[in-house]
């Protein structure tokens, strides 16, 4: 029996995949959460064998929760479940730990398929997932920047303030100005627009309206 934590902010998508997931005779839901900060919860009370996390949950991002359950447990199998299919989530999802990347736009057997196999010790990319990895331009801008610093580029590229991710985060608000820093210059800008511009042009960030 493969024991998963599920955590998705939406509670349709996670009703829909608690459903389906334990239709399957070798798979059960030991635990949900709307949250990361409940997911992390979660995981220390169940310790499941998979953890589904979503990417893109408001407030801290899946990347970041991931991380976390990671520098806990570091044997900790997750992986990531998400709409976006961008090579940056992508690769950020795996620089953390990530045993797997599945999009939402997948088959449901898909994500069947990825529990068993990040279950079983193996890495797991949906399909739609592998094309894109490999189409990805080896000179993206965004593949200088680590895990931590797109995590935090994603929360400006969103219009957060340094107060509010310093505090999201558990950093200090100085230690967040120095990631700015960094960012920026490791992206060749000067200004927080430009860093929305980039955010925007690579899909990190959906344009207003």
């Amino acid at each position: 029996m493969i024991r998963i934590l599920l955590v998705d902010d939406h509670a349709v998508v996670r009703s829909g995949y608690h459903r389906f997931l334990e239709r399957h005779a070798d798979l059960r839901i030991v635990a949900e959460a709307a949250s990361a900060d409940e997911g992390y919860a979660q995981f220390c009370l169940h310790q499941p064998d998979v953890s589904v996390v979503d990417i893109s949950m408001a407030g801290v991002g899946g990347i970041e929760l991931i991380r976390r359950m990671l520098a806990r447990e570091p044997a900790a199998r997750t992986l990531a479940f998400s709409m976006h299919d961008d090579a940056q989530f992508v690769t950020r999802a795996l620089q953390v730990g990530a045993r797997g990347y599945v999009t939402k736009t997948s088959q449901p057997e898909t994500l069947v398929e990825a529990v068993r196999s990040v279950q079983a010790g193996g890495l797991f990319l949906s399909p739609d997932v592998a094309r894109h990895q490999r189409a990805a331009q080896a000179d993206d801008p965004l593949a200088h920047l680590s895990a931590k610093e797109f995590e935090i580029f994603r929360w400006f590229a969103e219009g957060h303030s340094s107060q509010d991710i310093a505090t999201a985060l558990n950093l200090s608000r100085k230690t967040v100005a120095n990631y700015q820093t960094q960012i920026k210059d490791k992206l060749g800008v000067s200004t927080s627009a430009a860093l929305v511009h980039i955010a925007l042009r690579h899909g990190v960030v959906k344009p207003p309206g």
